[in-house]
């Protein structure tokens, strides 16, 4: 199915027609395009001194619901490259997005890189000539279904959202699937991030409905729940034995000392790729091009706490399968994403049942800019 272009009208050249998504695996636009980029050529090392010669800084802007979310990738960038003036900045990545399109609006661009959550993104700033094509050491490594054709955008990490519970939670206490959410036990015991503040949560609770219904959030409702915003808060909640389980969140692989992450035994669950594009108005294009070959290393990767890889020729953390081999489609939260219209009936049926989203953004970023100049 080829879902129709809508062009969207805006003072400046921030936002253009929105792309044809293809419900596809690859990645694809259905206008004319410039010939594509080569594959990058150049080493790491080389990458280094070309980012060096250009100023060496580099500003980048990572979707997230904490400050501290992406300290360990920021730091380990600075360790490989110790020269690199390296800020990365994280917030939601609804409020990243609008960020940059009001900054190219008004001339001056402050990220170099930009990897969020919110996909449809990735596919209008192609469409409007927005993004410097770019194809990453390692590129043709990556699965296709993980970046577009063209080299405008390349997936660096992937994310599974499910159960994030309590270590010490018994196994017949365990929730796994939606249902389990709903045993009286649990009542006054969880955590849950909300859907209408949140697309990919947004996503996990239409997946539920379409299964269950609308009585599956009925009688959620009545399990006493905590509403948070922010999935990582949500798990840290859990973690801080607060609260015994939640599905609205991301974990290590491996269990820690107060919570594991859990698949569901029966349920679909959410997996997406988080995309990562340079601008045409970018600042510093080779210390982006550093930084996205960097992410696709597979040193980089094999040294990453994320939880699937996005290299067909870098294993899997021991004892887990490429994410194709999964009861999760990486591929469906795309589409999901493009259908804005949808998405905001479903945010407004949310609310209604749940109530607004209140408490401060969590990451605590505020301004159009955010970097000091």
């Amino acid at each position: 199915m080829t879902i129709s272009r809508r062009r969207i009208l805006s003072a400046g050249a921030t936002l253009g027609a929105y792309a044809m998504v293809r419900s596809t695996n690859a990645f694809a636009l259905d206008t004319p395009t410039a010939p594509p980029p080569d594959i990058e050529v150049r080493s790491l090392d080389e990458l280094y001194s070309a980012a060096i010669a250009e100023g060496g800084k580099l500003v980048v802007y990572a979707g997230g619901d904490v400050p501290d979310g992406n300290v360990a990738t920021e730091n380990a960038f600075k360790a490989r490259f110790p020269e690199i003036d390296v800020r990365i900045i994280t917030d939601l990545s609804k409020y990243h997005d609008t960020r940059i399109d009001q900054q190219i609006a008004r001339g001056r661009l402050e990220c170099d890189v930009a990897h969020l959550q919110t996909m449809h993104d990735y596919d209008r700033w192609k469409a409007a000539d927005l993004i410097e094509p770019y194809k990453p050491l390692g590129w043709d490594a990556v699965y296709p279904e993980f970046k577009d054709p063209d080299g405008a955008f390349t997936a660096i990490r992937i994310f599974s959202f499910s159960n994030v519970v309590a270590a010490d939670l018994p196994e017949d206490e365990t929730p796994r699937d939606a249902p389990d959410y709903l045993d009286p036990r649990h009542k006054g015991k969880l955590v849950l991030t909300y859907p209408h503040d949140d697309d990919a949560v947004l996503f996990q609770f239409d997946r539920i409905v379409s299964t269950y219904g609308w009585d599956f959030v009925d009688r959620l409702m009545a399990q006493d729940v905590q509403w948070i915003r922010g999935t990582v808060p949500a798990s840290r909640v859990v973690q801080a034995g607060e609260k015994v389980a939640t599905f609205t969140a991301s974990g290590a692989l491996a269990p820690t000392q107060t919570s594991r992450f859990l698949l569901p035994r029966n349920d679909t669950f959410l997996t997406w790729p988080q995309m990562a594009a340079i601008f045409r108005a970018s600042p510093h294009k080779e210390a982006a091009r550093l930084y996205l070959s960097w992410m696709l290393d597979k040193a980089t990767i094999e040294a990453s706490p994320f939880q699937r890889v996005v290299r067909r020729d870098v294993a899997n953390p021991a004892g887990f399968d490429p994410v194709f081999a999964y009861n999760t489609d990486p591929t469906a939260f795309r589409r999901f994403m493009a259908d804005r219209g949808r998405i905001e009936r479903l945010k407004g049926q949310f609310e209604h049942l749940i109530g607004p989203a209140t408490g401060d953004n969590p990451t605590q970023a505020k301004g159009l800019y955010l970097v000091d100049t």
